[in-house]
């Protein structure tokens, strides 16, 4: 591990203490070796004069949930020093006393609530104090005979603290351990099953420190590693309907949809084949910080899915009911990872976020678990007593629960949506990710990627009418989601208007092509998965011209026409696996690409309108936009359309020829 300490930006950030703290705190959360989403605090103790001109110190320490890699100087919650202080003093004191306290001592009311670690950092002497949760040392601690390693690597100049709960406790254990320690040879504090804290009355030093004490760490682990040890394997061939089925299976015991992205990198896959997997990722966590995020233990797939994650929720109930107390309520009990041997592992989250927070800790964990037991003498956790202590700490709770809101109709649900680089596919596009879902954009156009990153989804470029790459980009998706719930397929051309005895085949050709034949290839190859999916639903984007045809418009009308029939078709065939498929027939919209000022004026002076009355040319005198289609066609797909298929919803403004 480098020093990442920059003179020149070190400057840019200003002299001042708070703002070297700033520097060094995002330094500390640029290294994933060192910490992962929100894990880590750091402090600085500054005096400065208060409201009424008394001069004081005041302890910055990170707010709680704020994460040190983009870390400002406002994330920083201003704590009275002496009150600190004066907290340390008592025997004893509970976490809601202690969190009000800390809250009551700060300097201003509207900063975020002091991390829980607050009070160690006050009760450490030194103005700047910092602390990880480095894999490294963690390797280290987390072995059979970790004091003895920590002796031989760091020697007198780190203290051992014995685990203990995080927050008031760990104060008072620190504090007892300073007070008998020589503190001029004293550079770290190391904490079992926990992390490291180093300390300096400068930045860059107190910095600089704990990247010298992790790297002691690595070069240890470097040097007795035994990576002969390690499986080495290739992936098995990904079945993907079965991958979705263990979605499926995750998404039930957890009562809402998950995302599942799989692993399958050569290190992912190399652990899971490990000889003594079964034993090894059942000891517990890295650190009990990851444990609200983890869970204790991962799931362990086998040839059964549905019994292997059964078992897994059963023994969690068995888990919970054993440490438990009858305040409590237990979390769902699905696993939030798995192994799957010969496969790789298996992340779950409930938004895509979720699932990639879980991703990157257990990729971290499972490379500490593998140094600790192949080059440290063996993996040990802490016992599932303490872990679950912290699972269900309420201060650890309150952290997730500040996340959580009210879960939008498509939270944790998939959706592929074609066509969606402008008009009405956008529109579909952008109302489902509003609406909570991952979205995978589909579109020839190049531009889909940049249009889909716009409402935070992922685009892809494709040639529908292509039927391997349609099946290729349906199994990219299971594999990097694990699912598919929710399919708009709206894809489709205009071609070129002619009589019937005039037509151009290959426009018809081109048509059929498009406007039918890519969709049923599309619901070939996502049926398996969507028969597997939450509440799964099928929208098909028809035209108006399907009941209400126009003359020298045969190519586009029969397609869409045979599009109805194919909906209706695919609701008999999916209705007895509770998959709903409808189809909308929007009139003409407008406020697309595809409707330029020039080409809007000549279709109004055809038909002797104005721009306006053109636009509004249906009973209700209204225009039909891009967002109507849209924010429709996310309701159809949510709990208000749970009850529907089969059906074709017209959206045109009231059609006098269709009614």
């Amino acid at each position: 591990m480098k020093s990442l300490w920059n003179e020149k930006e070190a400057k840019r950030y200003g002299s001042n203490l708070l703002s070297q703290r700033v520097y060094t705190s995002r330094l500390l959360g640029a290294d994933p070796d060192l910490v992962l989403h929100g894990g880590g605090n750091t402090s600085v103790k500054i005096k400065k004069k208060d409201f009424y001109g008394v001069q004081k110190d005041i302890l910055y320490v990170k707010g709680s949930g704020c994460d040190l890699q983009s870390i400002e100087k406002n994330n920083f919650s201003p704590c009275c020093l002496a009150t600190l202080l004066k907290l340390s003093e008592f025997d004893s004191l509970s976490d809601t006393d202690m969190v009000r306290e800390c809250r009551a001592s700060m300097e201003d009311p509207n900063a975020s609530t002091p991390s829980i670690e607050a009070i160690v950092h006050a009760v450490i002497p030194h103005r700047f104090v910092d602390h990880t949760h480095a894999d490294a040392v963690l390797s280290l601690t987390n072995s059979p005979n970790s004091k003895e390693l920590i002796d031989e690597v760091y020697g007198r100049r780190a203290l051992v603290i014995p685990y203990v709960m995080p927050g008031f406790v760990l104060a008072k254990t620190i504090l007892k351990k300073l007070n008998s320690a020589d503190l001029s040879q004293v550079d770290a504090l190391i904490l079992m099953n926990h992390g490291i804290f180093t300390f300096h009355n400068d930045a860059r030093k107190s910095y600089e420190l704990m990247i010298e004490f992790v790297s002691k760490a690595e070069r240890k682990i470097k040097k007795t590693f035994k990576s002969e040890k390690l499986a080495k394997s290739k992936p098995k061939p990904i079945d993907h309907v079965t991958l979705s089925s263990i979605r499926e299976i995750v998404s039930q015991w957890s009562q809402s949809p998950v995302i599942a992205s799989l692993d399958d990198s050569a290190l992912a896959c190399g652990y899971s084949n490990l000889k003594n997997i079964k034993s090894l990722a059942c000891r517990g966590p890295l650190t009990p910080d990851h444990v609200i995020r983890t869970k204790r233990i991962p799931a362990l797939i086998d040839c059964d899915p549905q019994q292997a994650i059964d078992k897994y929720a059963q023994s969690y109930s068995v888990y919970f009911n054993k440490y438990s107390d009858p305040s409590m309520t237990m979390l769902d009990p699905a696993p939030r990872w798995a192994i799957w041997p010969g496969h790789g592992i298996i992340s779950f989250g409930k938004s895509l976020k979720e699932a990639q927070i879980v991703s990157d800790i257990v990729k971290h964990t499972t490379k500490s678990i593998q140094q600790s037991e192949y080059g440290l003498g063996g993996w040990k956790a802490l016992s599932a007593k303490k872990l679950f202590d912290i699972e269900y700490w309420e201060l650890e709770q309150a952290k997730l629960n500040k996340s959580k809101g009210t879960a939008k109709p498509h939270q944790g649900k998939v959706a592929v949506v074609t066509g969606s680089a402008a008009g009405i596919g956008f529109a579909c596009a952008h109302a489902l990710a509003r609406d909570g879902a991952v979205v995978v954009g589909l579109d020839l156009n190049p531009e889909i990627e940049i249009e889909m990153s716009k409402i935070g989804g992922h685009g892809q470029i494709i040639n529908l009418t292509n039927e391997t790459k349609v099946k290729s980009v349906i199994e990219g998706i299971i594999k990097k989601f694990g699912a598919l719930d929710v399919l708009v397929s709206n894809a489709g051309i205009f071609t070129a208007g002619a009589y019937l005895d005039k037509m151009n085949q290959d426009n018809w050709n081109k048509s059929m092509a498009v406007n039918l034949t890519s969709h049923q290839v599309l619901l070939k190859h996502s049926i398996p998965h969507i028969k597997q999916g939450i509440e799964g639903s099928i929208v098909l984007v028809g035209s108006r011209n399907v009941m209400a045809p126009g003359a020298g418009a045969a190519s586009y009308s029969c397609a869409k026409a045979g599009l109805t029939q194919l909906c209706r078709v695919a609701a008999l065939e999916l209705a007895p696996h509770g998959v709903r498929c409808n189809i909308i027939h929007p009139d003409a919209v407008f406020d697309t690409k595809l409707w330029t000022p020039e080409a809007l004026a000549r279709s109004a002076e055809r038909y002797g309108l104005t721009i306006e009355e053109y636009k509004t040319r249906n009973l209700m005198k209204t225009e039909i936009k891009s967002s109507d289609v849209g924010s429709m066609v996310s309701t159809m797909c949510g709990p208000v359309f749970s009850k529907t298929t089969g059906s074709q919803i017209s959206l045109d403004g009231g059609n006098d020829r269709v009614i």
